[in-house]
């Protein structure tokens, strides 16, 4: 298929709360969070947006979140929601800036309308695998509430020219400014309603080669997929609808942070630690560094964390390829030489004998683990760079499973797009 050369957005009439309603809205993503937590997140509090994106808490506990009747409660809570003026529709199309800031940081996205054909051609670049099951959850989604409820996560080419402009509206008052709960992160809005700088979007992504998708790859795929259906059953369909277009936060690939996505394993695979260090030193320099934590500070070291103790595993020359740009992550180098050569874990997605750590959660939650005799041993990676997310994209590759963590994650409920 035929890539076409420039990104194609618009600006929309985004649904969302009125600013003293923002903070009873608002809620994390609902593929962070299991169906009691929600629960217990969204309480009584029937303004919560888990009663659109994860509508099961209306039901006795047990009930199955794809059960047909979870996905319609979730279309009638939407409307409920609009009726009720806990979303009201802008009346004027719009970009929106999104900002959050966290341990002093602050990265600025761009929320926009992309274009369904830009993900069908590959100009929107994926670097994951999608699972059929679960791009038919979010189509069910889509399709219910006819709106893209949550937004999808991108990262563009830095640009200096939308860099200012975000730059220029930081300086005045957002619409919405707070600070959430659980993560205790601030998160700030603000309307983009000049035509002058809604031209300018629309102008500076029409010159960019490509975007690239950081979170929300089964988002990304059920919002293509659904655009693509209305598209066929409309006889009239000019590309330009408003169902053709999904709702993504772009931000500047320079700012955003990946978090190292840590690995724990309930045993040695039959072999004693001592054994296990010793095959270990076959392809890593293993080196005691003690019973303090241990972070390790460079690409292509590692944590071990076993037996009380932490040491560093530095991956000796030879056991990659820098010019192969799967073969150069640490994901893989583990994937590859410790899980699967010496743990016999062939699986990352399936395998019961591992479990996988945040990097938010720190060190101590792996040490925890394994200290509590629920693991045996923990690995810890340096994080991925955003950099090598964009090569492996652009060489049509895809990442190895659990490899990146972004933080913070997109708050859902500050703007929905309805595809209508």
């Amino acid at each position: 298929m035929i890539t076409s050369l420039m990104a194609t957005i618009k600006p929309f009439k985004g649904l969302r709360p009125p600013r003293n309603l923002v903070e009873q809205v608002e809620s994390r993503p609902y593929d962070v969070l299991e169906s009691e937590e929600a629960r217990a997140e969204a309480g009584d509090n029937e303004m919560s947006l888990y009663h659109i994106i994860k509508p099961e808490i209306d039901f006795p506990v047990g009930i199955s979140e794809y059960d047909p009747r979870v996905y319609e409660k979730a279309a009638e809570n939407f409307q409920k929601f609009q009726d009720r003026g806990w979303l009201v529709q802008d009346d004027k199309e719009m970009y929106y800036i999104y900002a959050q800031t966290m341990n002093g940081k602050t990265q600025y996205g761009l929320v926009i309308g992309a274009h369904t054909k830009d993900y069908q051609s590959g100009l929107i670049k994926k670097h994951e695998l999608t699972r059929r099951d679960k791009e038919e959850d979010r189509m069910k989604h889509v399709r219910v509430n006819n709106a893209n409820i949550e937004p999808v996560f991108f990262a563009y080419p830095d640009n200096t020219v939308l860099d200012a402009l975000l730059m220029r509206y930081a300086a005045t008052e957002p619409e919405y400014d707070f600070i959430a709960p659980i993560d205790g992160f601030r998160h700030q809005f603000w309307l983009v309603k000049d035509d002058a700088d809604i031209a300018l979007i629309t102008e500076e992504f029409a010159k960019m080669p490509a975007l690239y998708i950081a979170d929300g790859h089964h988002r990304s795929a059920a919002a293509a997929l659904v655009g693509a259906e209305k598209a066929a059953q409309d006889p009239n369909s000019k590309g330009t609808e408003e169902y053709n277009y999904f709702m993504a936060v772009a931000f500047q690939a320079s700012q955003l942070t990946i978090l190292d996505y840590n690995r724990v394993v309930r045993d040695l695979n039959g072999l004693t630690t001592e054994a296990f260090l010793g095959k270990l030193s076959e392809n890593f320099v293993v080196e005691l560094q003690g019973a303090d934590i241990y972070k390790p500070a460079k690409l292509h070291e590692f944590s071990l964390y076993v037996d009380g103790l932490w040491y560093s595993l530095t991956a000796k020359p030879g056991t990659y390829k820098e010019d192969d740009p799967i073969g150069v992550l640490d994901v893989d180098i583990s994937s590859r030489l410790i899980l699967d050569q010496i743990l016999g874990i062939k699986d990352l997605r399936s395998d019961k004998r591992i479990d996988f750590v945040g990097g938010l959660r720190g060190l101590g939650e792996l040490k925890r683990r394994v200290d509590s005799g629920e693991m045996k041993m923990a690995l810890a990676l340096y994080p991925v760079t955003m950099q090598q997310i964009m090569d492996i994209a652009d060489s049509g590759n895809i990442m190895p499973p659990k490899a990146t963590w972004f933080e913070p994650k997109l708050r859902s409920g500050l703007v929905i797009h309805k595809l209508d």
